[in-house]
């Protein structure tokens, strides 16, 4: 466990293992052969803590079994751990002999605990730890990056159980993967595309026609700008990025890391103002890989996929969308957009 702090975190302060067996995870990878990538196994998930009750304190030094400690008590604000039913593992070995190509899932998956405050969420943190935030996924980037065999790391937050959260404390979760997975790896391809044909950022261009356009953008400062894209695949969508090139979490400057934690607090805030009441979201950031190399195409950025409110249902992924891929909108992004931008939100009163 890595404790992370504003402020100097005092001596004494000790981290106790939450289990005090080991899991023994040996997650594998199997090949599909007709979507040419590997989707990753790991049975001994289904064993995983679901869902306590409400008022479960992490924090709470407790002898029960189904609800260990997991952090440790003292002044610190951010505590990273590994993720003890982890979906990658850097010791997984042995893969079953199958019918189609197998192999170890051999990543890394940690939990990042944003305050020790299990009763309150990202969106109500304040600026300076959202700053903490970035810097913290930016160290963790490099230090996952040094284990070896590890070409992508992927931050990202669950929010709500309408997006399949099984804790309530407020946390997210940092996936590594032994290769650049089929997402972002399209991203990849098509900045790389980009910047081959125009000499520029493929975000960086968007975010400037987006900010000319006006009609989408929720937020805009000089180094930090969100808005509705007008591609969006789901409704209230949202890309929040900083507005110069900036190839991943290291790369920002104390500047725009610090607007870059307004831009986003703004979005958060107004999707939980929305409809008054906790907004579930999947928050993914997305930079560029462990590959050694200078990446001047790819832009640091965050994507939201929440699901959504339509005649008092929540809209989940479709049969085309999850079938072939095709994602089918039934709402405009340009009014989703409209929505959020009609909600007045005040970082002053809500830090």
């Amino acid at each position: 466990m890595t404790l992370y702090s504003n402020r100097p975190i005092p001596d004494g302060i000790v981290a106790p293992s939450p289990f005090p067996e080991p899991m023994h995870a040996n997650p594998h990878l199997r090949w599909h052969p007709l979507r040419g990538e590997w989707v990753t196994y790991a049975g001994f998930r289904q064993n995983r803590t679901f869902l306590p009750p409400p008022e479960y304190n992490p924090l709470a030094v407790t002898t029960d079994p189904a609800h260990p400690t997991e952090l440790p008590q003292g002044d610190y604000e951010i505590a990273v751990f590994d993720n003890r039913f982890p979906s990658l593992a850097l010791d997984a070995h042995d893969p079953p002999q199958l019918t189609v190509p197998t192999a170890p899932a051999n990543g890394h998956c940690e939990v990042v605990v944003f305050t020790q405050d299990p009763t309150t969420a990202l969106v109500h943190l304040p600026l300076s730890r959202i700053e903490l935030l970035f810097q913290v996924w930016g160290e963790r980037t490099r230090r996952i990056g040094e284990k070896g065999h590890i070409e992508y790391v992927l931050p990202f937050e669950n929010r709500g159980a309408e997006v399949g959260v099984t804790l309530h404390h407020p946390h997210g979760q940092i996936y590594a993967y032994p290769f650049v997975p089929q997402v972002p790896a399209r991203m990849l391809a098509e900045e790389r595309d980009y910047y081959l044909q125009h000499g520029a950022s493929l975000l960086c261009d968007m975010a400037k026609t987006e900010a000319a356009d006006g009609r989408r953008v929720l937020f805009q400062d000089e180094h930090a700008i969100a808005f509705v894209p007008a591609c969006a695949r789901y409704p209230y969508e949202v890309w929040v990025m900083p507005t110069a090139p900036c190839q991943d979490f290291a790369s920002l400057s104390d500047v725009r890391r610090a607007s870059l934690a307004r831009c986003l607090k703004t979005v958060l805030l107004k999707y939980e103002t929305l409809w008054n009441r906790p907004f579930p979201y999947l928050m993914a950031w997305y930079q560029a890989p462990l590959d050694g190399m200078a990446h001047p195409e790819t832009q640091l950025h965050a994507q939201f996929y929440p699901p959504y409110r339509s005649r008092d249902r929540l809209k989940y992924l479709a049969g085309t969308e999850i079938g072939a891929g095709m994602f089918a909108m039934d709402v405009l992004p340009e009014e989703k957009a409209a929505e959020l931008q009609a909600v007045n939100v005040s970082l002053e009163e809500a830090a």
